[in-house]
């Protein structure tokens, strides 16, 4: 229960270090051998293994969108009763941002996070809009 109740209170923590783009706050949750997969047909898109892969796509991140806000709706646990930081966590959250070139855009979506020993081994984004709005705003059309 103890782990339950820390991935709970982190997960909004890691999200504001999003919001900060503090990239050493939020690489210090995750595992080295991390797998993130981001949804979508952009060049960001796909599996990036491996802690510096990972470090490098949020780089290019906080790049293309020096202005964000994400704010976390809810974070839900599998294991309740998890007392060894093994767990899965999903954050459904949205975000407003501001891209390099200035254009404004929001999103929503929700992140399944597995955790081993407290620290994030598998990230997969599932994000609500990947059409021409995305696109944009990663600067590839619309």
């Amino acid at each position: 229960m103890i782990g339950a109740w820390l991935a709970q209170r982190k997960i909004p923590e890691i999200y504001q270090a999003f919001n900060r783009h503090d990239l050493k706050a939020v690489l210090a949750n995750f595992a080295d051998d991390v797998t993130f997969i981001f949804p979508g047909d952009v060049r960001a898109s796909g599996v990036h293994s491996g802690k510096e892969a990972v470090a490098r796509w949020f780089e290019q991140f906080f790049a293309q969108f020096p202005t964000l806000r994400f704010t976390v709706r809810r974070v839900a646990v599998a294991n309740l009763f998890d007392m060894t930081g093994d767990n899965v966590v999903a954050t459904r959250w949205d975000v407003e941002v501001v891209n390099r070139d200035g254009r404004q855009g929001h999103n929503s979506g929700v992140t399944v996070t597995t955790l081993r020993r407290g620290k994030a081994v598998h990230i997969q984004d599932f994000i609500f809009d990947t059409g021409p709005n995305f696109r944009a705003a990663w600067g590839e059309g619309g």
